[in-house]
């Protein structure tokens, strides 16, 4: 038996794992933390203010989209479906894009280490998600 939130026998499973595990060279060098870049990191943070942020459907309509990525500066479009939810997005007197835009700014900063530029638009791209192209370009995986 094992219990992580009891963390029972966790040590003796962490051992026979290890002992199972084969050798292998390093995939990665020791201060890479991932196979990412970097755009990749900024969309996802984006999209996690967006699902903090909004109600209900708004946040499965939406897509982040890195248009400019410089080391001084990004450009960010979010792209949603219908004109209504672009309203949504904004909210009144652009305070709901400031809202996401700031804390999103926040947590790249935080994550890069250093003062970002950050500057959103909202797109409406009709049927977004029923294009494969889109889809692709977006990163979706539709193999």
């Amino acid at each position: 038996p094992i219990s992580a939130t009891a963390r029972f026998n966790i040590d003796a499973v962490m051992k026979r794992i290890k002992e199972l595990l084969p050798d292998s060279p390093p995939y990665f060098d020791k201060d890479q933390w991932t196979d990412r870049p970097a755009r990749f990191f900024v969309t996802e943070i984006i999209r996690e203010k967006i699902l903090l942020y909004y109600d209900k459907e708004i946040p499965y309509a939406v897509e982040v989209a890195v248009e400019q990525f410089k080391e001084d500066e990004k450009s960010i479009h979010i792209n949603v479906e219908r004109e209504s939810q672009k309203g949504i997005i904004i909210g009144k007197q652009g305070r709901a894009l400031k809202k996401v835009a700031t804390e999103a700014r926040k947590s790249l900063e935080k994550f890069f280490g250093k003062s970002i530029y950050l500057e959103t638009f909202v797109k409406v791209d009709k049927d977004w998600r029923s294009s494969d192209k889109e889809l692709k370009n977006f990163g979706y995986n539709l193999d």
